[in-house]
């Protein structure tokens, strides 16, 4: 038999199971009493996503939480040793400072220079070129921003020609070359710039639009009372702004937690660049310690969720005020 074949009777077998149930669930509803209709066709319609949610997410994550308390091969219970490891281990305690490193920086940047950059241009002749170039860096996945970084962060012996553009720049001004991805605790910093480069075109978009919906009334009034244009920033557009600023902040953090391709295109996690992502993969998956990779995923869950629930809420405020 051919090797298609069974992935082809797979995938059709799915299809006829997907229209299966699509079909029960029609006839289910179509059947259903009057009286009552409306509850049977949500809890027809919302059942299989609440299914798959618990099959896809709810159900791992309850394995997962299971797996951090137990040895590297599952088998044996460890208790609390998996947590007290992360927080007591010399590199899992570099990990942490990195991740935290990465999260103060990455949103605090990115949001400025996107907040900058839009007040800068806006309702500037070439508007759109000028932000269609900043924020060409999003439409660049991860992995190929990376890429483009280590390039220009590539460093040769100081007798060769210098490929990469960063210490090409610093032998024209008469520098000797510097090994950017292998020298911490800089070169940390130096992997925290590709991630800012990338989101600040995000933040750039949120808060340009942002501005533009400033009341141009308030605007005028601002400038009637005489304000300069650091009391204009400060006092009218930073305000009404502000909702939006969280939202970005929010969104970027929540990327940043998650790094895990810049770091592991660029150096792999190593020369003390690693962060909770890149450990949690090789924790698992390199090492075998399933115990401790779930560990990490766990606090990485801990890390996001109160984030998410800020955000949430900050929506919500957002919608009973309109």
């Amino acid at each position: 038999m051919n090797e298609t074949q069974p992935k082809l009777l797979m995938l059709m077998y799915g299809i006829i199971a997907f229209f299966a149930v699509v079909g029960i669930l029609l006839l289910v509803v179509d059947r259903a009493p009057k009286r009552g209709r409306e509850k049977v066709q949500l809890v027809a319609f919302l059942a299989p996503a609440l299914l798959l949610l618990a099959v896809g997410l709810l159900i791992p994550a309850i394995r997962t939480v299971i797996l951090s308390f137990k040895g590297p091969f599952s088998d044996t219970w460890v208790g609390l040793d998996n947590y007290a490891w992360m927080f007591t281990n010399g590199d899992s305690r570099r990990i942490l400072l990195n991740t935290a490193a990465w999260v103060v920086l990455v949103p605090t940047l990115a949001t400025t220079v996107g907040l900058l950059y839009a007040i800068v241009i806006d309702k500037a002749r070439g508007e759109a070129f000028a932000k269609a170039l900043v924020f060409m860096p999003m439409a660049i996945s991860l992995v190929g921003a990376s890429i483009i970084w280590k390039f220009v962060y590539t460093v040769r012996p100081a007798d060769d020609n210098q490929i990469g553009l960063a210490n090409q720049l610093l032998v024209l001004v008469g520098l000797e070359p510097y090994r950017f991805l292998q020298d911490p605790p800089w070169n940390t910093l130096f992997l925290i710039v590709i991630l800012i480069w990338i989101q600040a075109g995000f933040a750039m978009v949120i808060l340009s639009a942002a501005i533009k919906a400033v009341s141009a009334d308030v605007i005028e009034a601002a400038r009637l009372d005489g304000v300069n244009a650091w009391q204009m920033f400060r006092n009218v557009t930073l305000p009404s702004i502000r909702p939006a600023v969280v939202v970005v902040m929010v969104t970027i953090t929540i990327t940043t937690l998650k790094a895990f391709d810049i770091v592991r295109t660029t150096t792999g996690g190593q020369f003390e660049t690693g962060v909770v992502a890149t450990a949690l993969y090789d924790q698992a998956f390199v090492f075998g310690e399933v115990g401790k990779g779930s560990a990490l995923a766990v606090l990485l869950f801990v890390l996001v969720l109160p984030i998410v629930v800020y955000q949430v809420g900050v929506l919500r405020s957002q919608r009973e005020i309109r």
